[in-house]
């Protein structure tokens, strides 16, 4: 009997073949739907993998219904979505999808930035409602890009290539990381910082942090209280990094400049979250990842972690590593 596999999201037809020869697929067929949890619930009794996305949750209770599950790949780099506890308690092996998302995450990153910082969709918006009539001297003016400093909080793949990136806008690129990274700094010509110093010193805070309970609001009310008036936040790691209520308040007040947002607490957000009012905010529904190529790499770093699991090998890209029984 072929081993089972369950996939909570449509993927491209491609995996699908790639998997069915060794394995019995079933997947939930919604594109743009999560699966219902009390269908996962059901279909995760009897199967041997499970394939997600950041969007399912796959929490204790979910995994405790499992009950030959061997691995959860997820078409991901974070994983804050798995109870990962849970998972290495009954030896359940859980990947994720690194590496292959860092330099297209890096275009979207600079890309919110730019957008960002010159009122890209703002002005979009100015023309086709037909407001502009004329040319006048500080018309929708923005912010200078080239030689600003740039701080980025969380220097892992994806911060060393918006480094890359701001290199070439001859940016001073300031970085505040868990570890100090010496090699790094040499090697790139960047500046290890505090947090404190970071905030105030920075024209745009890029965050690229992947989630967990010790950094939830890392930025809130007082962090903000720190950065320039005329400073930018991008948050491209995970919503939680951020207090929003306290984000909504700041831009408000005209405490910062503006933010750009590609990631959100709760996501989808909802349509009448208060960032989305303000003129100073662009927001992308979470599409860091989002070319074809990447998405495709994404996938198939998916499916491989789950034939080598399955099939007895060490997996690729392993959160955490059970040996294979």
């Amino acid at each position: 009997m072929k081993p089972k596999i369950y996939i909570t999201r449509m993927l491209p037809n491609e995996i699908i073949d790639k998997l069915s020869g060794d394995f019995d697929v079933r997947m939930w067929e919604e594109e743009d739907i999560p699966v219902p949890k009390e269908v996962l619930l059901k279909e995760i009794e009897d199967v041997d993998g499970l394939i997600c996305l950041f969007t399912e949750t796959i929490d204790e209770e979910v995994i405790k219904k499992a009950h030959n599950l061997k691995v959860i790949s997820n078409v991901a780099v974070g994983y804050n979505n798995i109870d990962i506890e849970a998972a290495a308690k009954r030896d359940i092996i859980v990947t994720n999808t690194p590496g292959v998302l860092t330099e297209t995450t890096a275009d979207l990153t600079f890309a919110l930035l730019m957008a960002t910082a010159r009122r890209v969709v703002e002005a979009s918006d100015y023309l086709r409602r037909g407001e502009w009539g004329s040319w006048s001297m500080m018309q929708l003016t923005g912010q200078d890009i080239y030689g600003a400093t740039m701080g980025i909080i969380g220097l892992g793949r994806i911060g060393e290539a918006l480094v890359k990136r701001a290199k070439g806008f001859d940016m001073k690129v300031l970085y505040h990381n868990r570890t100090r990274k010496l090699e790094k700094e040499q090697e790139l010509g960047i500046h290890y910082v505090e947090l404190k110093d970071l905030l105030e010193q920075s024209d745009y805070v890029c965050l690229l942090l992947p989630y967990s309970p010790e950094v939830h609001h890392l930025i809130g009310k007082e962090e903000l209280s720190l950065m320039k008036n005329d400073a930018i936040l991008i948050n491209s790691g995970r919503g939680g990094l951020v207090d929003e209520d306290a984000l909504f308040h700041a831009l408000k007040d005209g405490e910062i400049w503006a933010a750009g947002l590609d990631v959100f607490e709760q996501e989808p957000v909802p349509v009448d979250h208060p960032l989305l009012t303000l003129p100073n905010v662009v927001t992308l529904p979470h599409i860091g990842s989002a070319s074809v190529k990447t998405r495709m790499r994404m996938a198939h770093l998916a499916a491989d972690n789950m034939i080598n699991v399955l099939k007895g090998n060490e997996p690729i890209t392993p959160v955490f590593l059970i040996k294979a029984q």
